[in-house]
């Protein structure tokens, strides 16, 4: 039981001991203990600062890229638009453009399908008239042998004439 009892001799020693120990802590170790403390503190708080700083910026960006994409999105939807605009525009030009063509085309045909019509409808007459003036030619001279019924009838044509 000598061991669980210090007798008072070693009680003061020990506390002696621990006292000039303590006091040397104060005096030498104490303050560069506090001041590491203290710059570690400071540096902590500073990294805070510095975090809650980059955070805010963080969202501040964020919102500008929100802000950017949904700008970025507005402007494809107009450029798109305007792409099918004018590809719209340019198929109904084209289909115009083709109808106009294909009615010039046509009237070009018509009016050469008339030119043709009427150069074969002159041809025609012109043949028919010349089969009139032959066949009554052969007629003519068919009945008109003599000489005295031909001046008789070309009396009669003139006579005719002159009347019309």
């Amino acid at each position: 039981m000598k061991f669980l009892t210090p007798e008072f001799g070693l009680l003061i020693w020990t506390l002696l001991a621990f006292l000039i120990v303590f006091f040397i802590l104060g005096k030498l170790a104490w303050p560069a203990i506090l001041k590491g403390l203290r710059d570690r503190e400071n540096s902590i708080a500073s990294s805070l600062e510095t975090a809650e700083r980059v955070r805010a910026e963080m969202a501040q960006m964020k919102s500008e890229n929100e802000a950017l994409l949904a700008k970025a999105r507005e402007e494809r939807a107009q450029l798109l638009k305007e792409a099918r605009d004018t590809k719209d525009k340019i198929v109904n030009e084209a289909k115009e453009q083709a109808k106009t063509e294909a009615n010039k085309i046509i009237l070009e045909a018509q009016a050469t399908i008339n030119a043709q019509k009427m150069a074969a409808l002159t041809e025609v007459k012109n043949q028919v008239g010349k089969l009139v003036i032959e066949v009554s030619e052969k007629v003519l001279r068919r009945e008109l042998a003599g000489k005295d019924a031909q001046e008789a009838h070309i009396k009669g044509l003139v006579d005719d004439v002159k009347l019309n």
